[in-house]
């Protein structure tokens, strides 16, 4: 079915405050109902005025907006960014009518950062992979917009934006990628760097792509038999997606390599333990249970 609707996840931001502007001119073009969400987390002082500050704007620019509040479950264990994420997506998901899609406003530094970040984890391809451009519901447009470009459409259409002082608390790895690690790159590679690194996740992305795919057309009981005989990059796929699956979160290949040794190189171990699970090799079989 196609949509006859855009939801757009606005902040209050440049970034997102640029995207709502750029939805409703498409909108208007192609007759399609354009609204915004912006989300209050609940996290920081103010938030609630915040919201209503970025709605407002909204309003004054002729899109349609409104605000939802969201519960953040910090006691997860996932970390305060990723619970928040959760909890937005989420609500937007809840709010999104049939066939409406979603519009989120990354941009091509924020998925510059994503990639270093993944590298730094080690997860492997998929985690250079980055933000795909479409998931489900959700469309990123601007992962090939620089940050600068979405400012400067901002003070061009006379919009008014919120800096999120939490964007520049270096206690966040990102912020820290971010203002630290990102320049240093640019200064002593040369520029360019943010825009390599967003080609190395369109890259990533179809290997990782395809490689899911004959991961998924192979998928076991978790025998470690029938799990040997496999290819690595496909095995261990398999495991990535079964630790998923029973609760596992922030994985990093220290333990898929873990988990992959119970089934190449089993000599008695007992057991192995992953964020949230501890997985035991039991009568030829993975089992995994909550930790």
């Amino acid at each position: 079915m196609a949509s006859t609707s855009m939801l757009v996840a606005c902040s209050g931001g440049a970034d997102s405050m640029a995207l709502a502007a750029a939805a409703a001119i498409v909108g208007r073009r192609r007759k399609l109902g354009v609204r915004a969400l912006v989300v209050d987390h609940g996290l920081q002082d103010g938030s609630r005025q915040t919201a209503e500050l970025a709605v407002e704007r909204l309003w004054t620019a002729e899109i349609a907006a409104q605000v939802v509040t969201v519960r953040v479950d910090t006691t997860a264990g996932t970390g305060i960014e990723a619970a928040a994420r959760l909890a937005r997506y989420q609500a937007l998901q809840d709010a999104a009518r049939p066939a409406e899609i979603i519009l989120l406003g990354h941009t091509l530094d924020d998925q510059a950062e994503t990639v270093l970040l993944g590298l730094a984890r080690g997860s492997g391809i998929r985690s250079l992979a980055g933000m795909p451009p479409v998931r489900g519901p959700f469309r990123r447009p601007l992962l090939s917009v620089r940050r600068s470009v979405t400012r400067q459409a901002c003070a061009e259409l006379a919009l008014e934006w919120w800096d999120d002082p939490q964007n520049a608390e270096p206690r966040f790895t990102r912020v820290r990628v971010r203002q630290r690690v990102l320049p240093v790159l640019e200064e002593e590679l040369g520029p360019g760097v943010a825009e390599a690194l967003a080609r190395t996740a369109e890259s990533a992305r179809i290997d990782a792509d395809y490689l899911d795919t004959l991961a998924d057309t192979a998928k076991t009981e978790m025998e470690t038999d029938t799990l040997n005989r496999l290819d690595p990059a496909i095995r261990l796929r398999i495991i990535r997606d079964w630790l998923r699956a029973g609760g596992s979160t922030e994985l990093g290949s220290v333990h898929l390599q873990a988990v992959d040794a119970l089934v190449t190189d089993w000599h008695g171990q007992k057991f192995v333990d992953v964020p949230g699970l501890r997985v035991r090799r039991i009568n030829g079989q993975l089992v995994a249970e909550a930790d």
